[in-house]
């Protein structure tokens, strides 16, 4: 941010996926280092030490992998564990799952249908108080009911996603099941949209945003 408050735009760094050889902005790829034992392992935090190996975020995609492509990129030979896509999953999985209980626990998460709807409605009418002036994120269970996900809409500005279960969003909530949920607009949301996005790509989802009706 400059004196005058105005803010500065900052490209976002740039990785090139091991797999198609396409340059692509970091946070839609998936990051693995080499492990003391010379295996390949998901660094889905990006805090891992080592060199980091770069693979777009789709199962198709990570399915292709080999190990003479990591090895060529790790400059050293590697072992690829059976089912890392998999393990990618199921990491990516649990890491949207953590970021959607912190937004809760800093009260910047909701879940039930009466209180998303009225969420939605406020933040469209400007009427939104404190943070949630304006909903980032709408969390939709995968396997909840078509028509009861139908009747909610995405605010202009906000990213749909339903690549959670029933199950995984009720563990966010500390619920048995939760169908519906969503964030208001900060740091947490914008972390669970790019994860979100990451693990669509690994569920093979096409969710794209709902229209306001």
């Amino acid at each position: 941010m400059t004196r005058g408050g105005a803010k500065i735009d900052r490209e976002e760094p740039e990785r090139r996926c091991l797999v198609t050889n396409e340059t692509g902005p970091k946070s839609g790829l998936v990051r693995f280092v080499v492990g003391p034992d010379n295996s390949v392992v998901p660094d889905i935090s990006g805090k891992l030490p080592g060199r980091g190996l770069y693979v777009t975020a789709s199962r198709p995609i990570l399915e292709q992998a080999r190990t003479g492509q990591f090895a060529r990129a790790a400059k050293a030979s590697v072992i690829v564990p059976e089912g890392l896509a998999d393990e990618v999953e199921r990491q990516l999985a649990a890491r949207v799952v953590d970021l959607v209980s912190l937004a809760r626990k800093a009260g910047v998460a909701i879940a039930g249908f009466e209180k998303v709807k009225e969420a939605l409605a406020l933040a469209g009418e400007g009427l939104g108080k404190r943070a949630w002036s304006k909903v980032r994120v709408l969390l939709q269970a995968s396997d909840g009911s078509e028509r009861g996900k139908a009747k909610l809409w995405t605010p202009e500005g906000a990213r749909y996603f339903n690549c959670l279960t029933s199950e995984e969003l009720g563990q966010a909530f500390g619920r048995q099941t939760v169908i519906h949920a969503a964030l208001a607009s900060g740091a947490l949301a914008d972390r669970v949209v790019e994860e979100a996005a990451k693990l669509r790509g690994l569920r093979e989802l096409e969710d794209g945003d709902r229209a306001a009706p």
